[in-house]
């Protein structure tokens, strides 16, 4: 649905008409833009407004589905931008995803969501709260949302952080517990990063691109060259990001070595402490083995001691066998 429509000319918002192509020459004439904002349009809502500023039927059929990877592409009319906002659920230490899609061109822009979360209201808010930015035109729209979707990567990525050093403490505190429910917590774990990945790994050439640095560089359509230094901070804070998860991957990973290890160890140390009990446990059942063989002559077999020394032996040779394995550290 049509969430929102208004003109911006010298930094100040106006409402826009109904019709989009009057909002777009009104814009057009008084030398500003229209932001029109959209989420999860029909086919036949999205049609009208394709019709109206000549979006690209490839860009439009990607709005429509959804389920983008993050890029930057170049029509002959339009920019067309996908970036992927994430949303951390603490209760669940999951991570999702949404998508925005903002095609921008000549005295528009245009900005389409999917998902729940990231909302663009305070977007807006704050982009009609700074007229020097929306002195940059439709260009300032596609900075302000960026800026905002990076912004809150840094957030996520601080919520992961402190999720993972409590898993550390948890694999590295003695009886942690059940070690498949840690392995499993540390997989799941896993997985949510690759999810934070996607949407951030993909967003660096756009920015390098939009931001004008490295081999990405060079003038894109429909951006001003004074938005370039705006890219660059948005480009700065994605780098970040993108440093901080391929460390929260690492670790994670070092973590899972490391509890898979510990596994190990104590896999060893129950095997030593029942091949310990298992070596006790021969040396009466070898003496009473002799013993119950039935042989007619055999030493002390009518000796009125002899019951009580054996047993007594047996003991004497239990308790070394105890110290010696418990000093060795088998028990």
């Amino acid at each position: 649905m049509i969430v929102d429509c208004a003109i911006y000319r010298e930094g100040r918002r106006s409402e826009g008409p109904r019709d989009f192509s009057d909002a777009l020459d009104e814009a057009r004439s008084a030398g500003g833009f229209v932001w029109i904002g959209l989420h999860e349009p029909s086919a036949e809502e999205f049609d009208l407004v394709a019709e109206e500023f000549g979006l690209h039927p490839l860009a439009v059929e990607d709005a429509l589905k959804a389920h983008q990877r993050p890029k930057l592409e170049v029509y002959d009319d339009s920019l067309f931008v996908v970036l992927k906002p994430v949303v951390y659920e603490p209760r669940s230490d999951t991570v999702s995803s949404g998508e925005i899609m903002i095609f921008l061109g000549d005295s528009f822009a245009v900005s389409v969501r999917h998902g729940e979360g990231a909302p663009l209201d305070a977007v807006r808010d704050r982009l009609e709260r700074e007229t020097e930015l929306l002195g940059e035109g439709a260009t300032s729209v596609l900075y302000a949302v960026a800026d905002a979707v990076v912004d809150h990567y840094l957030a996520v990525a601080t919520e992961l952080q402190t999720d993972l050093e409590e898993l550390e403490a948890e694999v590295f505190t003695p009886d942690a517990g059940d070690s498949r429910g840690t392995a499993s917590r540390i997989y799941n774990f896993k997985r949510q990063i690759l999810e934070f990945r996607r949407a951030t790994g993909p967003l660096t050439p756009p920015m390098a691109r939009l931001a004008g640095v490295g081999a990405y560089g060079g003038k894109v359509p429909f951006v001003e060259d004074g938005a370039r230094p705006f890219f660059r901070d948005v480009h700065d804070h994605l780098t970040r990001v993108n440093e901080s998860v391929e460390g929260l991957d690492r670790l994670v990973s070092d973590v899972l070595s490391a509890h898979l290890a510990q596994v190990g160890v104590q896999q060893n140390d129950d095997m030593r402490k029942i091949s310990a009990w298992a070596a006790m446990a021969v040396v009466p059942t070898m003496i009473a083995g002799i013993y119950g063989m039935n042989f007619e002559h055999m030493p002390e077999l009518r000796w009125e001691w002899s019951y009580p020394v054996v047993i007594g032996a047996m003991g004497v040779l239990e308790l070394v066998l105890y110290r010696m394995f418990k000093r060795r550290g088998w028990m």
